[in-house]
């Protein structure tokens, strides 16, 4: 293999750019030319393809989002435009094709692996729900950027004495809640994949303004209601003065915690390192502290759970 690509596709994350620059240096360092495609697969259907230098990738590990920029394609979630993308693959001798995303772009690099094409997937997103691996590169900046502004909110929740609600990404999967809110000690975390009881929580809320407390800090994903809507309801159940506050795209941008660039350096490294072993049809990602090679059928075979005990953790320490 003598040439390979390497794209982004879906929404961004932090620590994008860390993975194109190892996928970059990596492939330049075993002596492989590596292109770059700009706006995803819907790029690589129009052709916009570019060679990747050291100098391309110069200066962008700390950068969030990503210097390829990224893209939905309609048009690529056909037959015709996944043959499409196969020839512009062989016309521009692309041996090998490295895919950056989150579920959406993992089945897309599928059904090129599908088509003949050797891909590998890195898993990239914030929600952190890609079966196979422990983490996707993004979440922990995130989870980081959420605690953050919870600590900036809590301030004037102090000041004022008020309930905030806060609303974080997640419309099928709540581990940004999850984990952002067990960060801040949230006195509530309400996420899809668990039930709740508004009454339960709201006598919970009264108990601890009867025992002192000045303020309380609801995280709720946006899979479930929107963070308005459960201040009106939270309001009306305790009568406390309960303000909403949605985090929204804050949430995808910034600069990638140390965490996220090592994380994304390994798997853009070890992508290249599959491809030239002749390997397809795989995600790497991580289990523990080992990189890990998981089969597209594996990723897509169910979703990825909450952590048990976090959950139960949360449910204790909310008290």
């Amino acid at each position: 293999m003598k040439r390979i690509a390497v794209l982004t596709s879906g929404g961004d994350a932090p620590g994008m750019n860390a993975a194109i620059r190892a996928v970059v240096r990596r492939a330049i360092y075993d002596g492989v030319e590596v292109y770059g495609i700009d706006h995803g697969f819907q790029g690589l259907l129009e052709g916009r393809l570019k060679p990747m230098t050291l100098g391309s990738v110069g200066d962008i590990v700390h950068r969030g989002g990503t210097i390829l920029q990224t893209a939905r394609s309609e048009a690529f979630k056909t037959e015709a435009g996944q043959e499409a993308a196969v020839r512009v693959l062989r016309e521009h001798d692309i041996g090998g094709l490295v895919v950056i995303g989150g579920d959406g772009s993992l089945r897309g690099a599928e059904a090129l692996h599908r088509r003949g094409v050797a891909v590998v997937g890195i898993p990239a997103s914030i929600d952190n729900d890609i079966a196979g691996t422990d983490e996707s590169i993004g979440f922990d900046t995130a989870i980081n950027t959420v605690a953050w502004a919870i600590d900036k909110i809590r301030d004037t929740a102090t000041s004022h004495e008020r309930t905030f609600v806060v609303e974080v990404m997640g419309r099928r999967s709540g581990h940004i809640a999850l984990w952002a809110g067990l960060a801040v000690g949230a006195e509530a975390i309400i996420v899809p994949e668990v039930p709740f009881d508004l009454d339960a929580i709201a006598r919970r809320l009264v108990q601890t303004k009867e025992r002192g407390k000045r303020h309380s800090i609801l995280i709720v994903a946006e899979g479930v209601m929107s963070g308005a809507a459960l201040a009106r309801e939270i309001e009306r159940r305790t009568g406390f003065e309960t303000r909403a506050s949605v985090l929204g795209h804050i949430q995808r941008g910034g600069t990638p915690s140390a965490r996220d660039r090592l994380l994304a350096g390994r798997l853009g490294s070890r992508a290249v390192e599959r491809l030239l072993a002749g390997q397809s049809g795989i995600m790497v990602g991580i289990r523990g502290e080992a990189i890990v090679d998981v089969p597209f059928a594996d990723v897509f075979r169910g979703e990825k759970p909450l952590m048990a005990s976090l959950i139960e953790l949360a449910r204790m320490l909310s008290i």
